[in-house]
């Protein structure tokens, strides 16, 4: 038999970037333990849109826990209560019946709120444009074996790559820091052979726009590595604090043409 479950949602309302915003409380009832979180919040948006009001907005994609879309603090905490899991992913038998759920957006200066649940993440994107790419021939592609990597190489580089760019990090941190996520992009791309003909050029750009872009500085709390939903190690944040180091060393040193 299928069990259900009353609730009462504490969710953040704001219109837009303006506006100040504030909780407002809804009813629901009957919510299935097998549904997942966002699944719920369909289902809340549905029943305020069939009493006359706005549903809340946030944000969704995939629903498979690969885009990062989905980026809301459930009861303090980013992504909810599961380690290693979007909110997307969530399902509501880790909660329970007459529970309260608080649900507010990403809180990080870098991150404004433009509607309800949803913020602009756009900084976590020019991050990316400052270096997360190399420079390749255009044309075939290349064969697959040409360039071998070895196997404690590449299964870093994925485990970086894994990173889905949400900014749970960000807003776990008490200084807004995104050297987690700067860190998993910037060991992503650095630890590759293809990567190594930019890696200087590609940490002084990427980290020099996460400052330029209003992100705190890293004081070793360890809250990111807690609530990224890949669980991406502190380990990237001291790779970043390396090839940052060398790459100005070498800056510095660098002979005036």
């Amino acid at each position: 038999m299928e069990k259900t479950m009353n609730l009462t949602i504490r969710v953040w309302r704001q219109k837009n970037r303006l506006d100040v915003g504030k909780f407002a409380e809804y009813k629901l009832a009957d919510i299935s333990e097998d549904s997942s979180f966002l699944e719920m919040l369909d289902i809340l948006s549905e029943q305020l849109v069939a009493d006359g009001h706005e549903p809340v907005a946030f944000d969704h994609d995939c629903r498979e826990g690969i885009c990062g879309m989905c980026s809301m603090t459930i009861n303090g905490i980013p992504h909810g209560p599961e380690s290693g899991t979007t909110a997307c992913q969530l399902h509501m038998r880790h909660f329970h019946d007459g529970q309260t759920i608080t649900i507010e957006p990403w809180r990080a200066k870098p991150f404004p709120v433009i509607k309800d649940l949803v913020v602009d993440r756009t900084p976590l994107d020019k991050i990316i444009q400052a270096g997360g790419f190399i420079t390749a021939r255009a044309g075939s592609a290349v064969d697959a074996n040409a360039m071998p990597i070895a196997k404690g190489i590449a299964d870093y580089a994925m485990d970086a790559a894994a990173c889905i760019g949400c900014g749970a990090c960000v807003a776990a941190c008490p200084n807004a820091s995104a050297m987690l996520f700067t860190g998993a992009k910037v060991a992503h791309m650095n630890s590759l052979p293809q990567g190594k003909a930019e890696k200087d050029r590609r940490t002084l750009a990427m980290v020099s726009t996460m400052d330029g872009e209003g992100f705190g500085g890293c004081t070793n709390i360890g809250e990111c590595e807690a609530a990224c939903p890949k669980s991406i190690s502190l380990d990237m944040i001291a790779q970043l604090n390396r090839d940052y180091a060398t790459a100005q060393f070498k800056n510095f040193f660098k002979p005036v043409a």
